[in-house]
């Protein structure tokens, strides 16, 4: 056996990990709001009679997942008082995971009848949700190293993803029995897991500064994070990612918001079908697609696998015009939903190590909740308008434009394939400057 073979990280190991199963629960805590204010909340405005346009404008909220780097610099720099005996990545996780829980009480108690306000609440679920992610996000990174974080990100998905199967195809299944008040009501219960498994958890141990001084902690918390990788990387390079950043994943972004409970619909499925198809079933493909690229990463590093999943991940909507075609057939739709949740499944350990390994960790929070932010916002932002897109050229031509936006991302990935072929694999540091 050769050396490089020997040095090669286990698998096995890699999986098996304390981190890794701590990662699977605060996984569900972040799937399961997630789509409580996306595609289960497009669900229950549809049944209460709300039209498309507004449908998948509400159901945007969202987007505040998109602007979490705002706020995320108060993540790395500030401790919250009465949390701050759990550590920094803890109490931050808890006091967002307890937010989540009060904003979907309100959901509850308000319903859709009292919309104004029940729109406040369903922001207040979003802004706490994307605080939790800046926390795990966080966490995760400061635990592991690049070549682990595949693993990470895998038994993340795993938790995630059955996070969102309770938070859709268990919700959907309930609402044709139960008013969806009392969906969201269990839902809130639901999150005593995520908040349980904080407790357990380890604080990572990472020495950082702690800014003394209004002045000063604008400095570390907002100036120091974005100069620091244009420093790093050297402008060209940074705003060539940047860039690609931006687009590669407008596919996917794009048809996660508000449209595709209401398309579903549109289609002749009811909400037990959607959600045992796209949720149920279709959460375990994905789940299987995570540990597939989760094992990528640490066999090939990060970069290899994500240009070859962006490729198929963003080329997988196109099978949404099958479905077109042959409205109301189960065989179709779970033909789809296989293929998409697989697919994008795969696309998210390479993304989240990539990620990863551009990040300084005097810095996490900040940077990865920056980065992450411009792979979301662009689809994102296309999925406000998604409804009035639908409504005027018709859902295939609204899953064509999704695809489009592939091509920019390709010769993106083409300029950058010298500078980070490399990253990820074999403890392989970050480019250097220039």
């Amino acid at each position: 056996m050769s050396e490089a073979a020997k040095n090669k990280p286990s698998v096995w190991k890699a999986f098996a990990q304390p981190a890794a199963w701590t990662m699977l629960f605060f996984g569900f805590g972040s799937g399961l709001p997630f789509l409580l204010v996306a595609g289960t909340l497009a669900l229950w405005l549809k049944d209460a009679g709300i039209e498309l346009k507004s449908i998948t404008m509400i159901a945007s909220a969202g987007l505040a997942y998109a602007f979490k780097f705002l706020w995320a610099p108060l993540l790395d720099h500030f401790k919250l008082p009465g949390f701050a005996h759990l550590g920094l990545r803890r109490g931050w996780l808890v006091f967002a995971q307890l937010g989540v829980v009060a904003g979907l009480l309100a959901m509850a108690a308000l319903t859709p009848q009292n919309l104004p306000t029940f729109i406040v609440a369903t922001l207040a679920v979003a802004v706490f949700g994307a605080t939790q992610d800046i926390a795990v996000d966080a966490y995760r990174i400061e635990i592991a190293s690049v070549e682990q974080q595949g693993a990470l990100v895998a038994t993340y998905s795993l938790g995630y993803r059955l996070g969102l199967m309770v938070s859709f195809a268990f919700a959907a299944m309930l609402a044709d029995h139960i008013p969806w008040r009392a969906v969201y009501l269990l839902m809130a219960a639901a999150m005593a897991i995520p908040i349980l498994a904080v407790f357990v958890a380890r604080e990572p141990v990472v020495e950082r500064a702690y800014p003394q001084g209004w002045r000063n902690a604008m400095r570390i918390s907002i100036v120091d994070p974005l100069a620091d990788f244009f420093r790093r990387f050297g402008a060209p390079l940074a705003l060539l990612t940047l860039a690609f950043l931006l687009t590669f994943k407008i596919p996917e972004q794009a048809t996660i918001g508000g449209i595709m409970s209401p398309f579903y619909r549109d289609m002749g499925f009811s909400n037990t079908e959607i959600g045992l198809v796209t949720k149920f079933y279709g959460v375990w493909i994905g789940i299987l697609g995570a540990f597939v690229g989760g094992a990528m990463v640490l066999r090939w590093g990060a970069w290899r696998p994500l240009c070859a999943t962006i490729l198929l991940c963003g080329c997988s909507n196109l099978f949404y015009l099958f479905l077109i075609a042959h409205q109301g057939n189960l065989l179709v739709l779970t033909a789809v939903i296989s293929a998409e949740n697989f697919t994008l499944g795969m696309l998210g350990p390479p993304t989240v190590a990539f990620l990863s390994a551009l990040v300084n960790r005097q810095h996490t929070a900040a940077q990865y909740a920056l980065l992450s932010s411009l792979v979301n916002l662009p689809g994102k932002l296309l999925g406000i308008f998604a409804g009035g897109i639908a409504m005027s050229v018709g859902y295939g031509a609204y899953f064509v434009i999704t695809v489009l936006a592939l091509i920019p991302a390709t010769l993106l990935l083409i300029l950058l394939w010298p500078r980070y072929r490399d990253i990820g694999r074999d403890s392989a540091p970050s480019p250097p400057a220039g």
